[in-house]
């Protein structure tokens, strides 16, 4: 890199000299012509001389020779030659020359007009200056020449030549002492790495970034995008138009956005986009820019929750077995005892709350998969003491837009509930009525739009961190075997979110929480009811 900078200098001081160089020799010659008519012109205007030419003889002693060599000396010119009309010579440098005519054409100056050139005469070559000469009338008498030596021109520009290279050799030992500089201050960047090494690099990091399974966002010390690797598109949903955006402007304002600019700090830290849970990691680099990773962490959520799920279906078959074990022993002591008919009420009882349970859910919410939902949690929260009721005005048919959206929504704030309601039972307060409550109903003038309220009788949410609850990563509750918390309500507003809908919590009637969930497009629009004439 050194050399070629020094070569692209020497060039350049190279063609600068030869540009310089081609006009210089034509303006020493302009200049010399212009001499050399200031001359002339100096002598025509000196009206002793125009008379000296004709009363006198051209001869080598006449007066009008004797004033053009006082000239000449005087101005240091070559020669001063002093004719007449017809061309014929008053003065000349060589005396032999007096009397002769010119050995170039004079017509021009004879004519009355001005003549500069650069011309071969007896003396060589030379830089001329041709004038009319006028007498005291203003009538052309004459003509004045005069002429600069051309070798003197030429010694003139030679002259000029080593100062012109010593300008510029200082300007390449100046551009020579750049290009060292620059030059090491590219190797402390480059930390010494050749150009072939960088660019080995370079396909390996594109190779590398556009190759490994995470999320890899590169941003300038301005907080705009730089780098956007396949799977980081993918994860956040966003194309290589965004490059050279403001991050803000690509995603929108969010938590993502504040954990990739670092408004948010810490490791790990956990974000959600669209239906993703995203781990998020950022790292500052030296330029004042920023990398972030971030890993796909759905998938690890939702096998964490079914994990919980089992472990919580685990412990209600459990605490089954042994309420099972119990009943069974009841059931044999009243036979052993011959107590037929308390055997059979009791065998009954058992039976029917279960079903009864199951009826009335079923009876009211009609989407199978939402139903079994509820159904199953009713059995876990009565392991753990909990009641888990539908509300009497609960009615939802059978025509969801997203019944897996309404599931996990569901699923998320009945175990929240759960959770609530049993950490007050079993804390200082003593509750021994533990109880949630789901309502589900179809409001809304076209009768599409879906409000579900879940309320517990748990210690409720603060006012002032109503808000916070929505936020990914806070919570409250110790985290579990597999991982984190804090996405079960974030992933609960963007459900909601992406159906156009909101949710928001507040106070219960009996002190818990109350979240409320409004899906504006919760269902699709009646099934026609077929007639004979459709049929």
């Amino acid at each position: 890199m050194l050399l070629m900078q020094v070569a692209i200098a020497a060039g350049v001081a190279v063609l600068a000299t030869g540009l310089f160089l081609a006009p210089l020799s034509d303006q020493l010659d302009d200049q010399a012509m212009r001499r050399a008519l200031a001359i002339a012109q100096t002598t025509a205007a000196q009206p002793r001389i125009a008379q000296d030419l004709s009363s006198s003889r051209p001869t080598a002693d006449g007066p009008v020779q004797s004033a053009a060599e006082r000239i000449r000396q005087a101005s240091g010119a070559e020669y001063v030659v002093i004719m007449n009309k017809k061309g014929v010579r008053w003065s000349h440098t060589d005396r032999d020359e007096v009397g002769r005519v010119v050995s170039t054409d004079p017509s021009d100056a004879l004519a009355g007009r001005d003549v500069m050139e650069i011309d071969n005469g007896t003396l060589g070559r030379s830089a001329r200056g041709k004038v009319p000469l006028r007498d005291a009338g203003g009538t052309i008498v004459g003509a004045v020449s005069v002429g600069i030596e051309y070798d003197s021109v030429r010694a003139r520009l030679i002259h000029t030549i080593p100062s012109l290279f010593a300008y510029a050799g200082g300007a390449l030992a100046v551009g020579a002492l750049a290009a060292y500089l620059i030059s090491r201050r590219v190797h402390r960047q480059t930390r010494d790495l050749a150009f072939s090494d960088i660019s080995a690099l370079l396909a390996e990091r594109e190779a590398m970034l556009h190759g490994i399974r995470e999320g890899v966002v590169a941003l300038d010390r301005d907080g705009r995008i730089r780098l956007l690797n396949d799977e980081a598109q993918r994860l956040l949903g966003l194309g290589t138009e965004v490059l050279g955006q403001p991050l803000e402007a690509a995603l929108g304002e969010g938590r993502t956005a504040d954990v990739l600019s670092g408004r948010v700090a810490g490791t790990d830290l956990l974000t959600v986009r669209g239906r993703r849970v995203l781990v998020a990691n950022r790292m500052p680099t030296d330029d004042g820019g920023a990398v972030a990773t971030l890993r796909d962490r759905t998938e690890l959520e939702q096998l964490g929750r079914e994990l919980d799920s089992t472990r919580g279906l685990i412990d209600a078959l459990r605490a089954q077995d042994h309420e099972h074990a119990n009943r069974m022993h009841t059931l044999l002591g009243l036979l052993e005892l011959e107590m037929y008919e308390e055997a059979a009420e009791f065998v009954g009882e058992v039976a029917g709350a279960h079903r009864v349970t199951a009826e009335q859910i079923t009876e009211k919410i009609h989407d199978p998969l939402l139903s079994a939902l509820l159904v199953g949690k009713a059995t876990v929260a009565a392991e753990r003491g909990v009641t888990l009721a539908v509300s009497e005005d609960t009615a939802l048919p059978d025509r969801l837009v997203d019944p897996g959206g309404l599931v996990t929504i569901v699923g998320n704030l009945v175990d929240n509930a759960l959770d609530a309601a049993t950490g007050l039972r079993d804390g200082a307060v003593g509750n021994e009525h533990a109880r949630v409550e789901v309502a589900l109903r179809i409001e809304g003038l076209e009768g599409r739009t879906v409000v579900l309220r879940v309320r517990d009788t748990g210690p409720g949410v603060p006012a002032d961190r109503r808000e916070s609850v929505f936020t990914e990563g806070w919570t409250t509750k110790e985290p579990p075997a597999h991982g984190k918390r804090g996405i079960g309500l974030a992933l609960v507003r963007r459900l909601a979110e992406r159906q156009g809908g909101s949710v928001a919590v507040g106070a219960a009637p009996d002190g818990g929480a109350e979240f409320t969930v409004v899906l504006p497009e919760g269902l699709a629009e009646p099934r026609p009811v077929a007639t004979e004439e459709t049929r």
